[in-house]
């Protein structure tokens, strides 16, 4: 292939569709499909109308709609690489010991990310912190980003206090809040390298659910040159007003291109089952009272669903625990609100035909049912609800978009989709394969619709684009999370070239 990224291309020769929803006749034979103005023009058999313009060649490989990640937190995942990972750590100790160890970073503080303390058989603890790190401030984000563990340094330096050293909801959030503002030259170019790794994935866009004030932040990317995906970003409580005076409802773009655009109010109503904080109609294991937290109860999630709505705005509901679901379906069905409820991990039965009743969009993210299967398995046993219900979902007619929750899981659409098709990322078999996908629906949910709209390409569509080595239609979990993209076309515009 030897068109360069940043061209605009006008033909995509020698390619195959594939995927759901097809009407056309050319089955596995090779085409070019023909571009302009940023649309799909025409598809023909290869070689039949003449090839003019920028032409890139796609040498066989297998022609997709270009892909979203419908749930990330665009700083923090940028950021994840300059911390200490500690995914895969399997005890307090171990953690400790590796924060211990770790350089001390130009702000004098030590950050690590991606621990899972749900399973440890020896409790993280601020004494254990301190004995390891000393002074040096030091903070280990859970890889659900619901609780921070820091040691006495870092609780002084921050002007916080917790017995046990570890913050849990908002106190966590705010100290994530301070981690992700660094300089804004540094995390801007972090963002820009992060969204140009994953064009290289075949993404063209992204939902950015950042803690921040997101116009802003993607108008000084947009100054400095970013052009790699799509952004709808969203706004939270904190900024609902703001967002409202400003005038912007949802699907206004800010730059004349209209590459950003404002997305859906943000809220976060429970907690999560890393941090055992989940609202659940059953008790978590061990508990006489704990039924995890409602973080926005009812009475305050109303009014701000019914503002939002006012002004224009779909609203992003987060609830993991089914009580949490039930609510959240409540406010929608009281407000009439647009948008989706984020994460859906445990949801009653009851609840379930719902989402499509209601209009209510499932934003799942499919990695966390194989991430989180002992920790659902240990701590949701007694719950009579059902637990990552992909299945139920979409056969009960709900639209599912998929994501990644970066950092949370890794943003990557190829492993995202292998976790929904097969339910494993280890040898272990599949778990709870009754509620997989199969994988024309799991590739819908990974395209800007998701999966009511289907991901046929057809002329008249947007020339959002990916050529990748296979046809994740007929691939095996590890071919899918081996997918090579060749290309990524943005309205016709290369953003990878592999």
């Amino acid at each position: 292939m030897s068109v360069q990224p940043g061209a605009t291309v006008d033909v995509v020769a020698n390619v195959r569709l594939t995927g759901p929803g097809r009407t056309d006749p050319f089955g596995t034979d090779l085409v070019d499909v023909h571009l302009g103005g940023g649309l799909v023009a025409d598809i023909a058999p290869a070689g039949a109308l003449p090839r003019t313009g920028v032409v890139l060649d796609g040498e066989g490989g297998w022609l997709l709609p270009g892909l979203w990640d419908h749930h990330i937190h665009t700083v923090q995942w940028a950021l994840a690489s300059r911390r200490v990972v500690l995914d895969g750590v399997g005890s307090a100790a171990q953690a400790a010991s590796l924060m211990g160890a770790a350089p001390v970073g130009d702000d004098g503080r030590r950050v690590g990310s991606g621990f899972r303390d749900a399973l440890w058989r020896d409790a993280p603890t601020r004494e254990l912190l301190d004995a390891a790190t000393g002074d040096v401030p030091t903070y280990l984000i859970n890889s659900d980003v619901h609780s921070v563990w820091l040691n006495s340094a870092a609780l002084r330096r921050e002007g916080m206090a917790a017995d046990d050293g570890i913050l849990r909801e908002e106190p966590a959030f705010e100290i994530s809040r301070r981690l992700n503002a660094l300089d804004v030259d540094v995390a801007d170019a972090a963002v820009i390298d992060a969204m140009t790794a994953a064009a290289a994935r075949g993404v063209v866009g992204i939902v950015d659910l950042d803690m921040a004030w997101n116009p802003e932040a993607w108008e000084r990317r947009l100054a400095r040159g970013f052009d790699a995906v799509r952004v709808s970003f969203g706004v939270y409580a904190s900024s609902l007003d703001r967002a409202i005076a400003a005038g912007l409802a949802t699907g206004d773009a800010i730059d004349p291109a209209g590459l950003v655009r404002m997305g859906s109010f943000k809220v976060i109503t429970d907690g999560s089952l890393g941090t055992r904080t989940a609202a659940c109609s059953h008790r978590y294991p061990g508990t006489t009272s704990d039924f995890g937290v409602m973080t926005v109860p009812p009475d305050e999630l109303v009014p701000l669903m019914r503002r939002a709505t006012g002004a224009g705005i779909s609203c992003a509901v987060h609830a993991i625990g089914d009580v949490a679901n039930r609510y959240a379906l409540d406010a929608f069905a009281a407000t009439g609100a647009t948008g989706t409820i984020e994460h859906a991990q445990l949801v009653a039965h009851a609840d379930i035909p719902r989402f499509a009743r209601l209009g209510v969009a499932a934003s799942l993210q499919p990695a966390h049912a194989v991430d989180d299967r002992d920790m659902a398995e240990e701590y949701w046993a007694e719950q009579t609800s059902i637990a990552y219900p992909m299945r139920e979902l979409a056969d009960a007619g709900a639209t599912l978009l998929f994501g990644s929750d970066a950092p949370v899981a890794a943003l990557d659409p190829w492993a995202t989709m292998a976790s929904a098709v097969f339910r494993t990322a280890d040898d272990r078999e599949a778990w709870r394969p009754h509620q997989r996908v199969d994988a024309a629906t799991a590739l819908a949910a990974s395209t800007t619709g998701g999966s009511a709209t289907g991901s046929a390409i057809a002329p008249g569509g947007v020339a959002d684009l990916v050529v990748v080595d296979r046809d994740p239609m007929a691939a095996t979990a590890a071919e899918m999370r081996a997918t090579v993209v060749q290309a990524t076309l943005l309205a016709g515009r290369a953003t990878h070239v592999g």
